[in-house]
């Protein structure tokens, strides 16, 4: 009988193991940045600032 590997600890396991301490610095660096982008970019100011830089840029959002 074969154990599957289709459990939340089973998963980090196999992360443990294919992951190199590089690419988890890489992931936990990504995660941080987009945390931070969405927990500070919703201030009006930056809000309507990144509004205008895209309608400036030709993108059409409404």
């Amino acid at each position: 009988m074969a154990i599957s590997n289709n459990s939340v600890h089973g998963r980090i396991e196999q992360a443990r193991m294919e992951l190199s301490a590089t690419q988890v610095a890489a992931g936990l660096a990504l995660v941080a940045a987009l945390g931070f982008a969405l927990l500070f970019l919703q201030e009006p100011m930056v809000h309507d600032s990144m509004h205008n830089f895209r309608h400036a840029a030709g993108v059409t959002c409404h």
